[in-house]
């Protein structure tokens, strides 16, 4: 039976508290990661974990690290986006909330691997009670040496400062999240130069998401070999988080290991369906996921596998949807809020977002025409496929294109007879 790792210490009383964490052996990773590595062998052995980002992309983290210069001299910054604005997405919530002394411990370590002496915590600005917790957690660690001037004895000094955010989706963007933190309107950069190089004022950044960070005490305690025994070696290792929301009877934070069947998750780790009814289809990385169909509940739930259906694990936000869901009204929510949450900055996006939410609402409402199937469809050709500057526009694309290719009958339904199918 699986024992969670990254949520082990959620459900314990006070857990957020500096005590708690270190009789549960909390702080003793750091240490032993400043005091048996150099950066160059931390960063080894965090590409040899094949831990890859937790925050949507899932790109490996130890060769993120080392794109940064070696340069000693440089100023460099390690960026920790606790944005999660990702609609069905709710892991780093938790951490926040009941276990910020973890995710301190992993920036300390992810500190010292990039060779960073200042780490910035950027946090979604509805997580009052995550950002409290967090900020008195920041005052005991540095009270007990643990941040700040010589970390654990040491002569590596690392300052870390909460942000709190103003809750713009786009801000869980690296680049958009950096022009936030430098107090500019948030709009994604182009690139190159890549935060890496040229990131937070202009100097080399990491930025890894809460999740990724607390892999990381972990990996230092018991080592790659453990670390890569769970999940799906070699490219999808490790715990995940995965947020199940939507019509099952037993929702919220699921920690299992990383290629976990969806079917399992569901059944299994999220108590099946409400009133047994059948599972039409699931959004399996929040809702800038294309969604999937009920024939493909046995797909592994890991980077890989949902990549090639065409879909993506992202931040791990499962959404399930049984058979009385309106398909169009969903994806009509969906589009509202991505059109909501665009920047403006790139036309396709700012215009096409808006088109989408018109064509999709005059479909709903009982005024639509079969041509608006095409005209949908091309206006997403135009806003996806890298003619943005993030990936937002994908992303506001994606559950338009997979709801009509899935169930394109129900959007016919609506044009024809101005009527939800699932009504009759």
């Amino acid at each position: 039976m699986y024992e969670p790792v990254i949520l082990r210490n959620v459900g314990i009383e006070n857990s957020w508290d500096i005590d708690v964490y270190t009789e549960r052996g909390g702080y003793r990773q750091a240490p032993k990661a400043l005091g048996e590595y150099d950066p160059g062998g931390l960063i080894d052995l965090v590409k040899q974990s094949g831990l890859r980002g937790r925050g949507g992309a899932g790109f490996p983290t130890g060769l993120k690290w080392g794109f940064v210069p070696k340069d000693p001299t440089l100023t460099k910054y390690l960026v920790i986006n606790a944005d999660e604005s990702e609609p069905g997405t709710f892991s780093n919530r938790a951490i926040l909330e009941n276990d910020p002394h973890q995710m301190i411990e992993g920036i300390i370590i992810g500190g010292y691997a990039i060779g960073a002496s200042t780490a910035f915590i950027y946090c979604r600005g509805e997580f009052a009670v995550g950002a409290q917790r967090t900020s008195a957690a920041l005052e005991q660690a540095k009270e007990r040496g643990f941040i700040g001037k010589g970390v654990f004895g040491t002569d590596y000094n690392l300052d870390i400062y909460l942000v709190r955010g103003a809750g713009a989706y786009i801000c869980g963007e690296e680049t958009a999240l950096l022009e936030s933190l430098e107090g500019n309107r948030p709009m994604p950069r182009t690139r190159p130069p890549f935060p890496a190089v040229e990131g937070l004022y202009s100097k080399p950044t990491v930025i890894n998401n809460v999740e990724t960070l607390c892999n990381l005490p972990h990996i230092v305690e018991r080592g790659v070999e453990w670390y890569t025994s769970i999940g799906r070696p070699p490219r999808n290792t490790g715990p995940k988080v995965f947020c199940v929301s939507g019509l099952v009877r037993d929702p919220g934070n699921k920690e299992l290991p990383l290629g976990v069947p969806l079917r399992e998750l569901i059944y299994e780790h999220s108590g099946g369906m409400i009133d047994d009814r059948p599972v039409k289809a699931v959004i399996p990385g929040g809702a800038s996921a294309q969604m999937i169909g009920a024939d493909q509940l046995d797909i592994n739930m890991d980077f890989d596998s949902l990549a090639a259906v065409g879909s993506m694990l992202g931040s791990g936000g499962v959404i399930v949807m049984n058979d009385q869901v309106c398909i169009p009204h969903a994806v009509l929510r969906i589009a509202e809020f991505f059109s909501h949450e665009s920047c403006g900055k790139c036309t396709p996006c700012r215009e096409g977002t808006s088109w989408l939410v018109q064509i999709l609402r005059r479909i709903c409402n009982g005024q639509g025409r079969f041509e608006d199937l095409d005209l949908l469809l091309d206006l997403c050709g135009k806003i996806a496929g890298g003619r943005t500057v993030c990936a937002l526009g994908d992303a506001s694309a994606n559950p338009v294109l997979s709801g009509i290719k899935l169930f394109r009958e129900e959007y016919e339904h609506h044009i024809k007879h101005g009527t939800c199918p699932t009504q009759n």
